[in-house]
């Protein structure tokens, strides 16, 4: 189970001293680009930037960036960083995949990678795709046995198929935890502008808090950041995502299933650096620590020893192949 206690997730204590940087090192010049809502939205830009600086920390090497805010800026950048002779550009985000795939093509001795994008084709390019579905599923666990009422709920951000394969997972999970659980659900837009609305996001909770829920699980970037404080003035539970969101409304957010963007990132810039990258598929789950739940002191009291044991459970079933949580993208569909 992955922990909170895990380096890069709240900032890591690094040494005072610099780091010594070899004259090959000093050569490197890697970049990255962060999507709609910018790197400290507390949530996957966010995640992201831990790994680029604990990279930077521990190797002395400057990271340029980019803040995309608006669409039109992500091809733009993604070139400029090119053209400005990165060794590597890092893309945040699948709404990056057409430029990222377009400006591969263009400057084929860069190498590039991507995070939540499996489907292009680039002998420079590499991508990272995580097991969402499988991390939500522990958090449909964890919602079920929380839940006072029967009721929980999911607010998606953009409506896209990775955000209804949080929700598919979560919903699988609730209910092999619970049958007889209702679960609320409602997606923030069809737009890039989803993400960052966190009104909105107070408003869907709201919503579904009038009509019962207890404890709401969203996947939706900034918008989600709405949705914890509304629950948390409500008095109800939150679930976060993507990173750690406890601080968001401290003692009123269960838990965050935590994708480990950081660690693409961080990994990523170090094969780069060090002449190891390799194009391709890059997949990470639960075998592989790419998802998973907080449990650490600040949550005990809220994620109980039954809860725990239970998540566990399922999490060993999940790596086992004894419990097969459906994955939306495989045919866009949820049998639950």
């Amino acid at each position: 189970m992955l922990k909170a206690v895990l380096a890069g997730l709240a900032g890591a204590v690094f040494a005072v001293s610099a780091p010594v940087v070899s004259a090959q090192a000093q050569d490197f010049k890697p970049a990255v680009v962060f999507d709609m809502g910018g790197k400290f939205d507390k949530s996957f830009n966010e995640g992201v930037w831990n790994g680029v600086k604990r990279f930077m920390d521990e190797t002395g090497i400057e990271v340029m960036e980019f803040e995309v805010t608006n669409e039109t800026q992500r091809e733009q950048a993604i070139t400029r960083m090119a053209q400005r002779g990165a060794d590597l550009v890092l893309g945040v985000g699948f709404a990056q995949a057409d430029a990222i795939d377009k400006v591969a093509q263009e400057y084929p001795d860069t190498k590039f990678a991507i995070i939540d994008v499996y489907w292009l084709d680039q002998p420079n390019l590499r991508q990272y795709r995580f097991e969402e579905h499988e991390g939500s599923y522990l958090a449909g666990v964890a919602a079920a046995m929380a839940s006072k009422t029967g009721t929980v709920g999911f607010v998606g951000g953009m409506d896209v198929p990775l955000i209804r394969k949080f929700a598919c997972g979560y919903v699988q999970g609730v209910k092999d935890t619970n049958a007889d659980a209702t679960v609320l659900q409602n997606m923030t837009g069809t737009t890039p502008l989803a993400w960052n609305d966190p009104s909105k996001g107070a408003e869907l909770a709201q919503s579904q808090i009038d009509r019962g829920a207890d404890v709401v699980y969203h996947a939706a970037g900034g918008t989600g950041l709405g949705v914890i404080r509304a629950t948390a003035d409500e008095g109800k539970l939150a679930i976060g995502v993507d990173s750690n969101q406890e601080d968001v409304a401290p003692g009123s957010v269960l838990t965050s299933m935590l994708k480990r963007v950081d660690n693409a990132a961080y990994d990523t810039l170090m094969d780069a650096k060090n002449g190891e990258f390799t194009a391709g598929i890059v997949s990470l789950g639960l075998e592989q620590e790419g998802v998973g739940l907080v449990e650490n002191d600040k949550n005990a009291e809220l994620m109980t020893p039954e809860i725990r044991a239970a998540v566990e459970a399922a999490e060993k079933g999940i790596i086992s192949g004894e419990i097969e949580v459906h994955n939306y993208e495989d045919d866009q569909e949820c049998p639950v």
